[in-house]
């Protein structure tokens, strides 16, 4: 994260503090505000351990890579024991 995008996410953490400050003085300490502060307190912490995280390197932002499946069918030994799901199971002979 770039130092521009640190000082704007902090920036945005303090008026969040202040909007729950203005809470606390509405509703005061009741279990949703305790919370509410607690969130903003962790966003502080992970905002804090995320600065001293290096950078992941950006990828290449090329088009996904396609996996072709062909239309052929498949080896019927490949579903040899196989229940098929939704239609009651695989009847086995019973010899």
């Amino acid at each position: 994260m770039s130092s521009a995008e640190m000082t704007e996410l902090r920036r945005a953490i303090g008026r969040l503090r202040q909007c729950v400050g203005a809470l606390r003085s509405r509703y005061g300490e009741s279990p949703a505000v305790r919370r509410i502060v607690n969130d903003v307190d962790r966003l502080d912490i992970d905002v804090a351990d995320l600065a001293h995280l290096p950078p992941v390197p950006t990828q290449a932002s090329g088009p996904p890579d396609v996996v072709k499946i062909p239309d052929t069918p498949y080896d019927p030994a490949f579903w040899k024991g196989a229940d098929d799901e939704g239609v009651g199971g695989y009847q086995r002979d019973q010899h």
